[in-house]
């Protein structure tokens, strides 16, 4: 059965501006405690539809995976921004989830005329005019794939650095505090990819960097 035969059909609309060569914009891993925050920036074609896709929170891990292709396949444009743990210690998380959003559209080839960011922050964007949405996942294709690239090429960032810290249990927690993340950083200390600017346990002063 395809992906989109298996799920219920959305209602997430095409774009914001019909008459503008629109670009949709998220993040991933901005609530995390170690690794990079991602970003990715999609332009879909005019009218675009796509029955399963979705806010990347509102579907399952296999789905996302199944839905990345399908993306990159159909879309004008895509990519992605990162923004190293070091960085997001030195600017803060906020400032390095609109970074990332920006080096996104950094590599775009076709320049959008219009820009829509999940959320209710973000930093102007060379002379491109935007629209900051909350919950905009949920509400526009664009951004919705721009969640599912960030979060799957995220997640295959934490997979791969957990060969080399798997005490953290990164696999299954993609850097997120989650109970053992937090005791596992309590018995063995910080990795070089943990935000130190991050209250990385309930009382921070039994760490030690």
């Amino acid at each position: 059965m395809s992906t989109k035969q298996s799920l219920k059909p959305n209602l997430l609309a095409s774009f914001l501006l019909a008459d503008r060569n629109e670009a949709g914009c998220d993040e991933a891993g901005r609530g995390c405690l170690a690794g990079p925050v991602f970003a990715a920036a999609v332009i879909l074609p005019p009218n675009y539809e796509n029955a399963i896709l979705n806010d990347s929170k509102q579907l399952s891990e296999k789905i996302r995976y199944q839905l990345r292709p399908e993306i990159e396949t159909d879309a004008v444009e895509w990519a992605v921004g990162i923004v190293s743990a070091e960085e997001i210690d030195q600017i803060n998380i906020l400032n390095a989830s609109i970074l990332a959003m920006h080096r996104a559209l950094d590599q775009l080839k076709l320049r959008p005329e219009h820009l829509i960011i999940d959320g209710n922050r973000f930093k102007k964007y060379r002379d491109i005019p935007h629209q900051c949405i909350v919950k905009g996942d949920s509400k526009y294709l664009s951004i919705a794939a721009a969640s599912i690239l960030a979060k799957t090429y995220r997640d295959d960032y934490m997979n791969a650095i957990h060969e080399d810290y798997p005490m953290y249990h990164w696999l299954s927690n993609k850097g997120y505090p989650t109970v053992r993340h937090r005791d596992a950083i309590r018995e063995f200390g910080i990795s070089p990819h943990h935000r130190k600017s991050f209250r990385l346990l309930e009382n921070q002063t039994e760490l030690e960097f």
